[in-house]
């Protein structure tokens, strides 16, 4: 999938893998910044989607009561 059209597990899973290849250090610094990069535009993506859902279950919840 494209930049931007992962969902919330791809976006997880890849922020993950940014995790794991920081964490083992072998990244030289011009990839760690790239990485540090795309790990933000996740982080982003992730916050985005989860305060869509959250906003649409209070709207459930809200029209059952």
């Amino acid at each position: 999938m494209g930049k931007g059209n992962e969902t919330y597990n791809e976006a997880v899973a890849k922020l993950r893998e940014i995790v794991a290849d920081i964490e083992r250090g072998e990244l030289d610094v011009d990839l760690l910044a790239e990485r540090v990069k795309e790990a933000a535009r996740l982080i982003k993506l992730c916050k985005e989607k989860l305060f869509k859902v959250d906003e649409e279950v209070k709207k459930i919840l809200e029209e059952l009561e």
